[in-house]
């Protein structure tokens, strides 16, 4: 581990954040697709709800 840290430069100009494609723009916009992520994680929850009770 101490051989990457020493090549390793933290505020280099290579270490930058992600910039969203515009594909992952879309979804992340797109009111249907969050309304079927909603459905589908509350469908998800209540199954595991219920296998607790």
């Amino acid at each position: 581990m101490k051989e990457i840290e020493k090549y390793v430069k933290p505020y280099d100009a290579s270490f930058t954040t992600m910039v969203p494609t515009n594909f992952v723009k879309f979804f992340r916009t797109c009111k249907i697709w969050q309304l079927f992520r909603f459905i589908m994680i509350n469908i998800k929850m209540l199954i595991v709800v219920r296998k607790s009770h």
